[in-house]
């Protein structure tokens, strides 16, 4: 199943991750199977990164100028190498998803509950949106 990820900051007009293409093989049921889907690929993209270190990293002028657009410069690479432990990442997630830190939307519609039936097509938007605590002493 073919989804299409955007991840936006709250105050910011840019998006922190431009729209970009997500492969499920097999099609959650609820939005924790959905997030926990998520989280699993992007742990074995980091893991997939970690494993492909080049010798004497470089950049084409299409990737400079890409990176340039979004404001980041750098060769991507990871200097931690432990990988993160699965089940506490998404344990993690879904404690930051209850806590109100992020908030997802499907088809511009708020998915509110973690066990909430979910009916993803083929080609679906999802919008996450990070949430920051104000800055100050308000407590």
């Amino acid at each position: 199943m073919l989804l299409y990820v955007t991840v936006k900051k709250l105050g910011k007009r840019k998006p922190v991750l431009e729209r970009r293409e997500l492969v499920l093989h097999e099609t959650p049921g609820n939005l924790q199977e959905l997030i926990t889907r998520i989280v699993s690929l992007q742990v074995q993209e980091l893991a997939d990164k970690q494993g492909r270190g080049e010798l004497i990293p470089y950049l084409t002028r299409g990737e400079l100028r890409e990176r340039g657009i979004s404001g980041k410069i750098g060769f991507g690479t990871v200097y931690n190498n432990k990988l993160p432990e699965l089940d506490k990442t998404v344990e993690a997630v879904l404690l930051a998803f209850e806590e109100g830190l992020f908030k997802v939307f499907l088809r511009e519609k708020a998915c509110t509950r973690l066990q909430e039936p979910l009916e993803i097509g083929e080609g679906d938007e999802l919008v996450f949106i990070r949430l920051t605590m104000p800055a100050g002493s308000l407590w």
